[in-house]
């Protein structure tokens, strides 16, 4: 502790002289950060970006190689194949698909439903090829795995190639939108490579709320096939004719929904559809919670959609849609029992949205829709 004396005989000046912004030292303190900053800057903003983004691409590495051994191991132990399958499944991982020409919009439509049913009919072709023995369930479920393992390489290719691409030219902007989109990316590669066990399994994933309603709804009634992979029963509801439509479970497919309306309105009148779908909640949103709306649920890349809205318009039909919230992992995982849950529920609510919709004598096409697999009908 300072005595008194010392401390009034304390050289105040040399102080303040020390902490002057003149001081050449304090001056350099002060500079240099903000020559590294300006010369410097996005290259450090770089190496620390970089760093959070290789530990994403290092996991998308991993599903990817993951995925791929569970393919493998699926097919090799589940069909015993005669020869090594392993370079032949490495070739489907590998295809790709490029989209119709788009500068011309008219027509687009057919022209995408073409492409992408080429792909799935060619897939299909070729693994029976390779399976001459298989089943159709096991075949859906081999495509759909597959279909994973494909999407889970290309995802991990394109990040890589964004982040490589950024890094080899030190460019600190263009890895910004790689950083902002890598969370969202991550979320849908993590419940991709989770959804595998349940397909490999034939278990139901959330998505399959829509088919699990439809499905319980035609248990007792007689069913045909009206479109490929699709099965259609009717039945009577309060004087009401009631077609239900669904894919054809359990095999892990999606149907052709819309072939199988198209077929049913070419010879009955429809006065109302009511479609039944999983959509994905928003942050803060319950999971499991239903919503009704209007217009038609359904996900994909649009086809399917826009030709059960050219039926509806053409023939002037109102589409109404019920929905069961649910996450990204949940709609591709195996169902929780929370979603499983509300299947009566919504079921009651469909019958409601027919008697305030329709009257007495009228007909109703109730679509379920949604991945079928694991649930029968």
């Amino acid at each position: 502790m300072l005595s008194l004396v010392n401390f009034t005989n304390f050289d105040f000046d040399q102080l303040f002289a020390m902490s002057d912004d003149t001081n050449p030292i304090m001056m350099l303190i002060w500079i240099i950060p903000i020559i590294l900053f300006v010369f410097y800057g996005q290259r450090i903003q770089l190496y620390i970006t970089s760093g959070e983004i290789k530990k994403g691409i290092k996991k998308l590495y991993g599903f990817k190689v993951e995925s791929r051994k569970e393919l493998i191991d699926y097919v090799t132990k589940t069909l015993k194949p005669t020869d090594d399958p392993t370079k032949k499944i490495d070739r489907f991982l590998d295809y790709f698909t490029i989209m119709p020409v788009d500068m011309d919009p008219n027509g687009i439509v057919d022209k995408v439903r073409h492409t992408v049913r080429s792909r799935e009919d060619y897939t299909r072709e070729h693994v029976k090829s390779l399976f001459p023995e298989i089943s159709d369930f096991e075949l859906t479920k081999i495509q759909t795995i597959l279909e994973i393992a494909s999407s889970l390489q290309m995802i991990y290719k394109i990040i890589n190639h964004m982040f490589l691409t950024a890094k080899k030219q030190n460019n600190y902007p263009l890895i910004l939108p790689l950083q902002m989109i890598l969370p969202f990316v991550m979320e849908q590669a993590e419940a991709m490579k989770e959804a595998i066990p349940a397909f490999k399994a034939g278990q139901p994933v959330g998505d399959g709320i829509g088919s699990m309603v439809v499905g319980k709804m035609m248990l007792e009634c007689e069913k045909e096939i009206v479109a490929f992979q699709t099965v259609l029963a009717k039945t009577e509801f309060e004087t009401r004719t009631l077609f239900l439509l669904k894919a054809e479970g359990p095999s892990s497919t999606v149907g052709r929904l819309a072939d199988a309306l198209e077929t049913i309105v070419s010879s009955n009148k429809l006065d109302a559809i009511i479609m039944i779908d999983a959509a994905l909640k928003m942050e803060g949103e319950d999971s499991a919670s239903i919503a009704q709306g209007f217009g038609a649920a359904i996900g994909g890349i649009g086809v399917e959609r826009f030709q059960i809205e050219a039926i509806a318009t053409k023939n002037n039909i109102p589409v109404f849609s019920i929905v069961v919230k649910q996450s990204v992992k949940e709609s591709i995982t195996l169902m929780t029992k929370e979603i499983a849950n509300q299947a009566d529920d919504v079921r009651s609510q469909v019958y409601e949205m027919i008697q305030e919709s329709t009257k007495q004598g009228q007909s109703v096409v109730i679509i379920g829709v949604g991945n079928t697999a694991g649930v029968l009908q």
